[in-house]
């Protein structure tokens, strides 16, 4: 057994939260020092203790949707929220339930549905929903000018909804979006035009929903698409005549790695462990129970189920490297914290908070664009 399954071999539920009110858990940021928030589907970001999962408090602010939450990398104090209401907020997270410490905006018709910061924290990246049905913008901000307005626009890469922006963790010119176009682009900021920036453009043949850099030197690629498809990419292969897909499937639900041989439901999300040197694919069933998997060149191999903990969909987790523990939120507005050998605090059945007026995602079909458009020349790959 190696120290990644050892690590999680001992998972169990050590502490569990739930809000006042039912409400979908969309994403969990994790600050170093000591605090987790939650985005909810009431436009809400919670602020929870990241060892007992106590309530810190909340912020409101948004009038739309919630993209996503990070805590800036070098001012730690400082979260950032974007929304589908044209704005990313920033919160003081030592002054909880006061209004936002700035504000981004770019055009009034801009909804963001994507956003990330680069390492240094001195730049932020949004994405834009469709936009006159042909177009979607990359928007770019100095987080260092008070003003809030915006310093540059990417407006050829993607032609529909920006899913996710990540940039990548060592390289602060390096940015990875996907797009229910079902493109996956790679850019190289510190190019002068969006046509020189844009390096590598990776077809997932999907909606493409999620990505993240992976690999020893963060060269790898993972793309998750809205329809469960997985794709991991090995962008070091660019300047070779070696094939980039490392490992591909158009549906990983029709893969049977669990100890039963059955397959997964659906993919929640990836995460590259350092300390292990592991990709770690979490995915999980419509019951609530979790498996999390390894992914390499030979696809997805089971390290661990976990069970009895969510009742429903689970939308989100993140792994604290320090504390080596997981934490998972999901539909049934329930926070939990997975610990080795941890012990649940509070006992009883569980409960599912599931809202009646569950929040209802937008979806598109997808739309076979097949290769970038036509003015641009970039390196495509395919599986």
């Amino acid at each position: 057994m190696d120290s990644m399954e050892e690590r999680l071999s001992g998972l169990s539920i050590a502490r569990r939260a739930r809000p006042e009110e039912p409400t979908y858990l969309l994403d969990v940021a994790l600050q170093p020092t000591g605090l987790l928030a939650v985005s909810c589907s009431d436009y809400t970001i919670h602020l929870h203790n990241k060892d007992t999962l106590s309530p810190v408090g909340e912020y409101r602010g948004h009038s739309g949707p919630l993209c996503g939450v990070s805590f800036s990398r070098t001012s730690p104090d400082l979260l950032f929220s974007g929304s589908a209401d044209g704005t990313v907020r920033v919160w003081d997270v030592r002054r909880p339930g006061t209004d936002a410490v700035q504000v981004f905006r770019s055009d009034p018709s801009h909804n963001y549905c994507s956003f990330d910061l680069s390492c240094t924290g001195l730049l932020l990246a949004a994405g834009t929903e469709q936009v006159d049905e042909e177009d979607s913008f990359l928007i770019f901000w100095d987080t260092r000018k008070t003003d809030g307005k915006f310093m540059g626009v990417y407006s050829e890469s993607h032609s529909d909804d920006i899913t996710q922006l990540c940039f990548h963790p060592r390289d602060k010119d390096r940015l990875a979006s996907s797009s229910t176009d079902g493109l996956v682009n790679v850019f190289d900021l510190s190019q002068g035009t969006e046509e020189e920036a844009l390096q590598a453009t990776c077809n997932s043949g999907s909606s493409a929903g999620s990505v993240c850099w992976s690999g020893p030197d963060y060269t790898q690629l993972l793309c998750l698409s809205h329809d469960e498809g997985l794709h991991l990419w090995d962008l070091g292969q660019l300047e070779t005549d070696e094939p980039l897909t490392i490992f591909s499937t158009t549906d990983a639900r029709n893969l049977t790695p669990l100890a039963d041989g059955s397959g997964v439901d659906y993919l929640v999300g990836g995460s590259w462990l350092e300390k292990a040197q592991k990709l770690l694919v979490v995915s999980g069933m419509n019951n609530g129970d979790l498996h999390l998997m390894e992914c390499d060149h030979k696809g997805l191999r089971l390290l661990r189920s976990l069970e009895g903990g969510h009742t429903s969909t689970v939308r989100c987790f993140k792994w604290d490297m320090e504390g080596e523990a997981l934490v998972t939120g999901g539909e049934d507005a329930q926070l939990l914290l997975w610990q080795q050998g941890g012990e649940e605090v509070t006992t009883g059945q569980r409960e599912s908070m599931k809202s009646e007026s569950a929040l209802k995602l937008k979806s598109r079909p997808h739309k076979n664009h097949g290769y970038q458009r036509e003015k641009k020349e970039s390196t495509t790959a395919t599986e």
